[in-house]
């Protein structure tokens, strides 16, 4: 099972990180063995209350990273298609899979903040109408260079994408799904299908067991969809870790020492994930450290010649 993770791009929960702080966690993490940095696509954040929390924006990020980095793959989790033109997305992706030298993996979706499609100008209706015909336009212009399409939402004619960067199919494509419809839309058309966010491995298994269903109705192998879920983890040593000493409220977190986090990764491999992706809340270098600590024992555990995550 890969392991990735999320690089901060948002001021919560203190403070809005700088590109050179991003960075800095991205090449802390390949050198940690991490084998993917992963990145949020979202405008603003804006509740009905309080005021509004910014976010640097997604695409210009990873592309600085696919230079500054060297191993780690690059995906998005997940690029919202109602954000760009489909046909151009598909265009800034193989640019990026060049520059990154075939490292990005596409995650797609069809966002789910109305606030922030309202204060910049983006249609919030038909979401995932919208989707499903950018996920078509996208997928034809990656997959085989062309494309010619007319729906209620898009359309393009005679379609090229010329060069077709390093790999001839294009970079994989993942689709962020967990309601029915997004998630048959995942099967039918993904190679990688993700759900978020999850603590403890329990909670996922009724989401695994759904999307293996949705594979069979659909008349898809369910082997030939790659899995991958977000999980969110917090002190890997279970100690306090934002800087006023408090910890930040979560639902469901993966936390305890390291040995503990080894272990949840240990069950989540168990039950057939393929690239686990992890969201540590606040990240700094520090919590990032602890973080590896525990990836090094799973590491150990998961090799042949052992079997268990010693204390």
């Amino acid at each position: 099972m890969k392991v990735g993770l999320v690089l901060p791009l948002a001021e919560y929960p203190w403070r809005q990180p700088s590109y050179g702080e991003v960075r800095a966690l991205a090449l802390q993490a390949e050198d940690s063995g991490f084998d993917s940095v992963w990145v949020f696509d979202h405008l603003l954040f804006r509740d009905a209350e309080g005021p509004s929390e910014g976010v640097w924006e997604s695409w210009t990020v990873l592309s600085a990273l696919a230079e500054a980095t060297d191993r780690v793959e690059l995906g998005t989790l997940v690029l919202c298609t109602a954000f760009r033109n489909p046909a151009v997305l598909a265009k800034m992706a193989v640019t990026l899979d060049e520059v990154s030298r075939g490292r990005l993996v596409l995650g797609l979706g069809c966002g789910w903040h109305a606030p922030e499609f309202e204060a910049f100008g983006v249609s919030f209706d038909h979401r995932v109408d919208r989707f499903e015909e950018a996920l078509q336009i996208i997928l034809a212009l990656l997959r085989t260079g062309r494309a010619d399409f007319s729906g209620r939402h898009h359309w393009l004619r005679d379609g090229e994408l010329r060069p077709r960067g390093p790999r001839p199919g294009g970079p994989p494509v993942l689709v962020g799904a967990l309601g029915p419809r997004m998630t048959a839309l995942a099967t039918r058309y993904a190679d990688l299908w993700n759900a978020c966010w999850f603590g403890s491995p329990s909670g996922a298994e009724e989401t695994l067991a759904r999307v293996g269903e949705t594979c069979l109705r659909e008349g898809r192998d369910p082997a030939t969809l790659g899995i991958t879920l977000g999980v969110n983890v917090r002190g890997a040593d279970g100690t306090p870790l934002t800087p006023d000493g408090t910890a930040p409220p979560e639902t469901d977190v993966l936390t305890g020492s390291p040995q503990d986090v080894a272990r949840g990764l240990l069950t989540y491999a168990s039950l057939g994930v393929d690239h686990l992706i992890l969201n540590l809340n606040p990240h700094h270098r520090d919590a990032q450290r602890q973080l590896a600590a525990a990836l090094r024992l799973y590491r150990a555990a998961s090799r042949p010649s052992t079997g268990a995550v010693h204390t």
